[in-house]
């Protein structure tokens, strides 16, 4: 059977920084600045993306520690809800890709991500159920190829009956090492070109028939 694996920020979902940070600094009573250069130009968020605070509670005793904020899961997830505007063609995208194979989204994200996507992201749930790899519960971030390599691993599947889109080229890169079909989801004066996506999507599925 075919896999597909669907990345989410800037895929399925829209994701604007610029909302979220204003949203963190309201409810801790933090600089937006003071954030921005503790917590993720630290190096921070993309150390938990790799796992290394692989709960919820663990990511967010990190924060407090780091910034001085306290954030309680409910606070991530509202300024989490903020940033992410759901991409309609791309669900639907992932929607028919569920009536062609397995779909499963591959997301970079940390451990708060992992627990309250059902909260963030229904609509995506609903389609993908438990089929939900994110880089926190694989210890390893996109583009490493490792990623990929233990995301076939868990579905038992083979990278040529596969496939991957992703709003980054580096992303797609670590994928076609291991001969993972592959699509860019480009943006255009920041609209996604959804129809291409599509397009791919049929071009996949069809090429053994």
């Amino acid at each position: 059977m075919d896999l597909y694996f669907f990345d989410f920020d800037k895929t399925l979902y829209a994701f604007d920084f610029r909302r979220r940070l204003p949203a963190l600094s309201l409810v801790t009573g933090a600089s937006q600045y003071y954030l921005a250069k503790t917590w993720w130009a630290g190096g921070y968020e993309e150390r938990a993306e790799a796992g290394e605070w692989p709960t919820s509670a663990e990511y967010l005793a990190e924060f407090e520690r780091v910034t001085g904020s306290r954030l309680t899961l409910e606070n991530w997830q509202e300024a989490r809800a903020l940033a992410s505007t759901a991409i309609p063609a791309s669900v639907d995208a992932l929607r028919r890709a569920s009536t062609l194979g397995a779909v499963s989204l591959l997301s970079n994200n940390p451990s708060p991500f992992a627990e309250s996507l059902p909260v963030l992201a229904p609509d995506v749930t609903a389609i993908v159920g438990e089929n939900r790899l994110v880089s926190c519960q694989l210890g390893v971030r996109k583009p490493d190829a490792r990623i990929f390599e233990l995301a076939l691993a868990r579905y038992g599947a083979r990278a040529e009956d596969t496939f991957f889109v992703d709003d980054s080229a580096d992303n797609l890169e670590g994928a076609r090492a291991l001969g993972i079909h592959t699509h860019q989801l480009a943006y255009v004066k920041g609209v996604p070109q959804t129809d291409a996506l599509d397009e791919a999507i049929t071009r996949f599925a069809s090429r053994s028939a």
